[in-house]
């Protein structure tokens, strides 16, 4: 068995934990529109697993920050990781608008 790359790995069970929630949010939001329940309702639903996506992203990337980024700030690998993190950080926040 390979070793975990994820600096995340220590909060995987809560990670799953949480997606294993949010994918009983699709499957709701998903019953709901083959019920064709009214518009708002399933957009505040959509809503919901959005955000619950974004603290899953917020982990991962808070982990990502203490984990990989500050260990490769003390190696000759900063630059290309943080310069990977804002690139990252820039779609995320693209994806937003």
């Amino acid at each position: 068995m390979s070793e975990p790359h994820g600096s995340y790995a220590h909060q995987k069970k809560k990670l799953m934990d949480r997606l294993g929630r949010i994918e009983g949010q699709i499957k709701g939001i998903t019953r709901m529109i083959d019920d064709e329940k009214y518009c708002i309702d399933v957009l505040t639903q959509i809503s919901a697993v959005r955000a619950a996506l974004d603290k899953v992203a917020l982990v991962v990337l808070e982990d990502h920050v203490h984990g990989c980024i500050q260990g490769a700030v003390t190696s000759d690998e900063g630059k290309a990781k943080i310069d990977e993190l804002l690139e990252v950080m820039e779609r995320f926040v693209a994806l937003r608008r």
